[in-house]
C-alpha cells in the first residue's frame, strides 16, 4: 500500500467553524485522564450543561473533540 500523511495548515477547531464531534463516554473522568495519556490536551475541562456534563480537548494534530456523559 503506498500512502503517508499530510500535515495540514488547518485543523478542525469549533473556532474556525468546524463542527464538533462528540463522543459518549460512561466514565468521563476516565475518559478525560486516557484523553491526557495519549497525549491530547484538554482546552475545556468538564462542564456541565442541560443532560448531562462534557468536556472538549484536541488530539496530537490539534484538531478538536468532546467527550459527553450523563453524569459526572
Amino acid at each position: 500500500m503506498d500512502g503517508g500523511f499530510y500535515a495540514a495548515e488547518q485543523v478542525s477547531q469549533t473556532t474556525n467553524g468546524a463542527a464538533l464531534l462528540v463522543f459518549y463516554s460512561a466514565d468521563i473522568h476516565a475518559t478525560l485522564a486516557k484523553v491526557e495519556q495519549f497525549g491530547g490536551q484538554i482546552i475545556r475541562p468538564i462542564f456541565e450543561f442541560p443532560g448531562g456534563c462534557r468536556f472538549h480537548f484536541t488530539e496530537p494534530s490539534g484538531n478538536e473533540f468532546a467527550a459527553w456523559s450523563e453524569n459526572q
